[in-house]
């Protein structure tokens, strides 16, 4: 995709006129996750209800690189051929710019005995060390070398081994790769405060059905018995619905929404978004798969506390759109980002539109409102924020310019054209 495009949103000057459905997609944190684990497959893997996403792609010529055979096999749904896997170099042109890219090491590792990476980007919120995936490859007696930019680890005796491994920090990406490591690993691999998402159950479930020897999903400790490579052959892993997409679209219906309907979604995965919604006075239904939001012209809504956390708690990924909703909430918010540093450096935008919003430090901001927001230029500096910036757009008065979708096409299909099918005026430009 062209990282010269923009999106052009007219504003609703604060109207509340979006009405209609708009359906989720497969998730990008669960899909990325199961492509990564063909690795561990002796014959093949099945995909449906794939996101039709940048990092997707990213992600599958990552694969292709390496030997893996990809087939379209339809609108959404893809055949990986995993019986002729050559290398284990990650090619560092892609991986650069697909920070999930790491996840593939672990079980090009736990295959082959070898692999080699670069340190991975895609991202430019706060600092993402690797240590922590180094050091855990080490217990499982891999030695890690860095020359001409890449990281080189080599397990002993071509294999790796079960080990006892206790993540100072709960991080989704540390406990999919340890996981995926732990089922070629010889013995038992034992995981202590894991993270808990949803998608990590998700993608262990799909590896327990082709043979994988996991227990413990949805709690802080998982343990792997390692075995052999796994079967995919008559079996599919069926994306579940991205949470994150579903709350950006939650909060947007909250913002702007006449009568909004998010189908396709999983509200259970979204229980924190919805409880801080409904404190603040918004107005929802919720059913099993679907959220709807009725939008009232002369609601005014309360201010909230908003602290990030890992799941269940209210998700980092969701703290900048609901950044938005605060500044037209009446009264003083405040957001406690606990994940990433810096993550909060998108305000100075948003504050440029007309919001009152105050950054203490890398960690905390202050946020007054309502204010009407008024279109700008902004640039997106990451998928998340991206996001943020068109919502402001859409409920702003006049015309805001997002440049940098790249950004944002990594993680939402199609953004522009499900938008304007419930009434938002947003065209993409070159």
């Amino acid at each position: 995709m062209d990282n010269k495009e923009t999106l052009v949103i007219e504003g609703l000057g604060g109207e509340r006129t979006l009405s209609g459905k708009i359906a989720v997609g497969g998730a990008k944190n669960a899909v990325l996750k199961v492509l990564a684990s063909s690795i561990l497959f002796k014959d093949e893997i099945n995909l449906v209800a794939v996101p039709d996403i940048e990092d997707v792609a990213r992600t599958l010529e990552i694969l292709q690189d390496l030997g893996v055979g990809v087939t379209k096999e339809g609108d959404k749904a893809y055949k990986l051929l995993t019986n002729n896997i050559k290398s284990s170099v990650i090619s560092p042109e892609i991986s650069k710019k697909l920070r999930a890219s790491i996840v593939i090491a672990g079980p090009l590792l736990a295959r082959f005995g070898e692999v080699s990476f670069p340190h991975p980007g895609g991202c430019v919120i706060g600092k993402r060390p690797i240590d922590l995936f180094l050091d855990n490859f080490a217990l499982m007696g891999a030695t890690v070398t860095e020359e001409d930019g890449m990281y080189k680890v080599r397990a002993s005796g071509k294999k790796l081994r079960g080990a006892n491994i206790f993540f100072r920090v709960q991080s989704v990406t540390n406990t999919e790769t340890f996981m995926l490591a732990g089922v070629l690993a010889e013995g038992k691999t034992v995981l202590e405060n894991c993270a808990m998402e949803p998608e990590i159950q998700s993608l262990g479930e799909f590896l327990i059905s082709c043979g994988a020897n996991i227990s413990g999903l949805g709690t802080p400790t998982i343990i792997i018995e390692g075995g052999e490579l796994l079967s995919g052959a008559d079996k599919k892993y069926v994306t579940m619905p991205d949470r994150i997409e579903a709350g950006s679209f939650i909060i947007l219906g909250a913002l702007a929404a006449k009568d909004l309907t998010i189908a396709n979604c999983e509200p259970k995965h979204l229980s924190a978004l919805i409880y801080a919604l409904k404190q603040s006075g918004v107005n929802l239904e919720v059913g099993e798969d679907f959220v709807r939001i009725f939008g009232n012209e002369k609601k005014t809504f309360l201010p909230l506390e908003i602290k990030t956390h890992e799941y269940p708690g209210f998700p980092t990924d969701l703290q900048a759109p609901m950044a938005i909703f605060l500044t037209q909430a009446t009264g003083q918010s405040f957001i406690f980002e606990t994940i990433w540093e810096n993550r909060l450096n998108y305000l100075e935008a948003v504050t440029r539109m007309g919001a009152k919003a105050r950054i203490v430090d890398s960690h905390r901001a202050f946020i007054d409102g309502p204010t009407p927001l008024d279109g700008r230029e902004v640039e997106s500096p990451d998928l998340r924020a991206g996001l943020a910036y068109v919502m402001a757009g859409i409920i702003a008065r006049g015309q805001t310019i997002v440049h940098n979708v790249y950004y944002i096409d990594r993680g939402y299909e199609r953004l522009d054209e499900r938008l304007r099918q419930v009434g938002v005026n947003i065209q993409r430009t070159s």
